[in-house]
């Protein structure tokens, strides 16, 4: 794994510098975004399958592919040239585990995921939303959230099972069903 996260590093340094595709412009700000993407996997129950909403250029998605590599992993990302830079690295990691789906989620058809995360896309009423059709009694969510995390939860409008767990400035909301 450390040498897939090391080409993932030197590839997204260098689709960056033409694409834009992340803020993260050096190895240092892109190992920060890889321990970001894999510090759930120390509290969160592994999964039988992921979807990952709006992957961007990877964080956290294709990061829990690595961790969890026989586990089939969804990266729904809309953006073309985002969705084109996952493509390729997963062909270049020979990922077999990832599936890059280029549409909106609120459009995507598949079957109920174990695990549905996301970092920065949406507020959490919003988001739980747009993926209900693709879960079950059973999913369970990983949401990258910041600060204002705390007044989005008083807008859910559900009963939910959660933990937040805190690390510097992120809030990761683990829903478990």
């Amino acid at each position: 794994m450390q040498e897939q996260l090391k080409t993932f590093t030197q590839l997204i340094l260098e689709w960056n510098k033409i694409h834009n595709l992340t803020g993260a412009k050096t190895p240092h700000e892109i190992e920060e975004n890889i321990e970001d993407s894999l510090y759930p996997t120390t509290f969160i129950t592994p999964p039988h399958s992921i979807l990952d909403v709006g992957t961007g250029a990877g964080f956290p998605g294709l990061i829990l592919a690595l961790a969890y590599p026989d586990t089939p992993t969804v990266l729904c990302e809309p953006r073309n040239k985002r969705a084109t830079f996952l493509k390729y690295v997963a062909m270049e990691l020979a990922l077999s585990n990832v599936t890059v789906v280029k549409k909106r989620v609120e459009a995507y058809q598949h079957k109920p995921f174990g695990l549905i995360s996301s970092r920065a896309v949406t507020n959490t009423q919003m988001l739980l939303q747009l993926i209900q059709h693709l879960q079950d009694q059973q999913t369970r969510y990983l949401f990258y959230k910041g600060e204002q995390l705390f007044d989005e939860l008083q807008d859910v409008t559900r009963e939910m099972d959660y933990d937040i767990i805190q690390k510097n400035k992120r809030n990761y909301l683990y829903i478990k069903g």
